[in-house]
């Protein structure tokens, strides 16, 4: 099963296995038949993928869960995209993007910290003016115009992305906390956290390109810590400071 999807501004062709990859994608199907480049995927990148997963649900002591072929796949076709987007100044990152009045807005931090629960809280402040890019994995592009955040079928267990793209205005590190606070922060400080969330190919070459697009990415948009717990002024103070 074959298809081209646009990504990113970029049109990638997908031959696949299975054909949940290309529901998953079918909101993204490109217009041009021509693509900047193909992924292909085996069985052997499934099987990859299951044990991956498997290492990681026992290094955090959960039960192995049991996922499809086409599940699996799924995975496996966006790590090979992933591999290849340094190459074209784009990368995968680990975070929740909301475009308000059409500006991008990502919140990362560690597995649990409660990144969808502050985009949330900012739909609700904000209403329609609001929209949700990505919700878990979208992708960043940089140029020597500034970075561009865009929506990816790969959205998190609340299926929450949209087909579109924003300027990114502002990244900002959520970290839990009683009260509510929030302050702009170097570069220096939010590389470690940065390096973390990004996706980190495998190939050298491309984990070269893309510590230079951390790089690029830290000096074109403005960096926060946001301390907040799970009341709205906490979307309030955040919206009220990073909107400039």
């Amino acid at each position: 099963m074959t298809d081209t999807y646009r990504l990113a501004e970029l049109n990638i062709t997908v031959s696949s296995l299975y054909d949940e990859v290309h529901r998953l994608c079918r909101d993204y199907l490109s217009p041009e038949p021509k693509a900047d480049f193909k992924v292909v995927t085996t069985q052997t990148d499934i099987d990859f993928e299951r044990e991956k997963s498997a290492r990681e649900d026992e290094a955090e002591g959960r039960p192995v869960q049991k996922f499809t072929d086409g599940y699996l796949e799924t995975l496996a076709v966006y790590r090979k995209i992933a591999e290849k987007l340094p190459k074209y100044d784009a990368f995968l990152f680990h975070g929740s993007c909301i475009a308000v009045n059409g500006e991008g807005y990502i919140f990362t931090a560690k597995s649990g910290t409660g990144k969808s629960t502050h985009t949330r809280l900012w739909r609700e402040l904000l209403g329609n003016r609001a929209v949700m890019v990505n919700d878990d994995k979208p992708l960043i592009r940089v140029s020597e115009a500034g970075a561009t955040v865009y929506g990816t079928p790969w959205d998190g267990k609340h299926r929450l992305s949209s087909n579109i793209s924003a300027p990114l205005k502002a990244l900002c590190i959520l970290q839990r906390a009683p009260d509510n606070s929030i302050y702009q922060i170097t570069a220096a400080e939010a590389y470690p956290m940065l390096l973390q969330q990004v996706y980190r190919p495998y190939d050298g070459e491309a984990m070269k390109k893309t510590l230079d697009l951390i790089d690029r990415l830290a000096s074109s948009v403005k960096l926060w810590r946001l301390n907040c717990n799970t009341d709205i002024r906490a979307a309030k103070i955040a919206y009220d400071a990073m909107k400039g």
